[in-house]
């Protein structure tokens, strides 16, 4: 108790000398490494409202397509904070990259959606083991269910679900990794059957396809499935505690807004990732589907990101073990969510 009561203080003070230094026109420089997904979607929020400004912060954002581009970035020295998968963070993690996670985004990102005649076989069956036979076995192919590419979070999932909750193989389906758009593109033109996937994809799909159905939800696919984080380099932490600590700050403030004020929240969402896509309605919808669970928390993913490395292990797709128990720091989010 009395570590946290100093911890506390120690945090307070620096916070304040922050806040004084970006009133003086100090700013501190993050280089920020994104992908531009719903599922960070705090990142956005903090920045649309003008918290990192306030708070003396200056982000100089770069945008990266997936995951490992974002790890040989963070390889190279590039970045200092990065809102990415707790996938990319563990391979990160296991080649060497000191890095932290600081706060979770979004829990339970994925879910099962399927459609056309694998929608009325899954809605009719006893199992999702009873109905992939049935289908197979009548429609003379295997479902071709999508995720994103191997290692990512969403794939990850869709197998954990195969193997160890519907009693099935990865043999039993064909699995086929594409980028979330593509995803989305072959869903609607019907080349696929179904797809593990995230928001925005779950609610235009639903929208579009009136045969398409969530069949399985991401609790059911994984409880307490770890998405998107918020993670650091050790070198931040070491020098600059005080940044780290108004970092977690404004994205707890943020994952705040998103689950109590979507409406504003996805203004802001909209015009980073949405302008001239789709529509802004269709964002809020999309943030505050039974698919999407904003937490800012990263006391609730850390079992859930062990099994999910364990699985990973199991099945090949990480190659070097994880030192799990550095991999997260959740000191600083213990501080903003304790401290008077």
């Amino acid at each position: 108790m009395w570590q946290l009561i100093k911890s506390v203080a120690k945090f307070a003070a620096v916070g304040l000398a922050l806040v004084s230094a970006g009133r003086a026109g100090a700013e501190v420089e993050l280089e920020v490494g994104y992908m531009p997904i719903m599922a960070v979607s705090q990142l956005f929020v903090l920045e649309g409202e003008g918290w990192d400004k306030e708070a003396g912060l200056k982000l100089n954002k770069t945008r990266f397509s997936d995951g490992p581009a974002i790890v040989q970035a963070l390889a190279s020295g590039k970045l200092d904070v990065v809102y990415f998968g707790i996938g990319p963070a563990m391979v990160a993690k296991a080649n060497g990259i000191d890095l932290r996670v600081v706060a979770s985004s979004v829990m339970e990102q994925t879910a099962l959606i399927t459609r056309g005649e694998l929608a009325k076989y899954m809605d009719g069956a006893a199992s999702a083991k009873d109905a992939v036979a049935k289908f197979t076995a009548e429609q003379g192919r295997k479902p071709k269910i999508a995720s994103m590419p191997k290692g990512s979070v969403p794939d990850t999932v869709l197998r954990y679900w195969l193997l160890k909750v519907a009693g099935l193989t990865e043999n039993d389906v064909e699995i086929l990794g594409m980028g979330a758009s593509r995803v989305q593109q072959a869903l609607l033109a019907g080349s696929i059957d179904g797809a593990c996937i995230l928001e925005p994809v779950l609610t235009i799909v639903l929208e579009r396809d009136p045969t398409a159905r969530v069949v399985v939800s991401g609790n059911e696919m994984l409880p307490n499935q770890p998405g998107a984080v918020l993670a650091v380099r050790a070198e931040l932490i070491k020098e600059h505690p005080e940044v780290v600590q108004k970092l977690v700050e404004l994205h707890n403030r943020a994952t705040t807004q998103i689950t109590q004020k979507p409406k504003r929240a996805a203004e802001h969402i909209h015009a980073a990732i949405g302008r001239g896509l789709i529509p802004i309605q269709l964002v809020e919808r999309a943030i505050t589907s039974p698919y999407a669970k904003y937490v800012a928390d990263p006391h609730s993913i850390v079992q859930s990101t062990k099994a999910m490395h364990d699985f990973q292990a199991e099945i090949g797709a990480l190659k070097k073990p994880v030192p799990l128990e550095t991999l997260f720091d959740t000191s600083y989010y213990d501080v903003v969510t304790k401290a008077p």
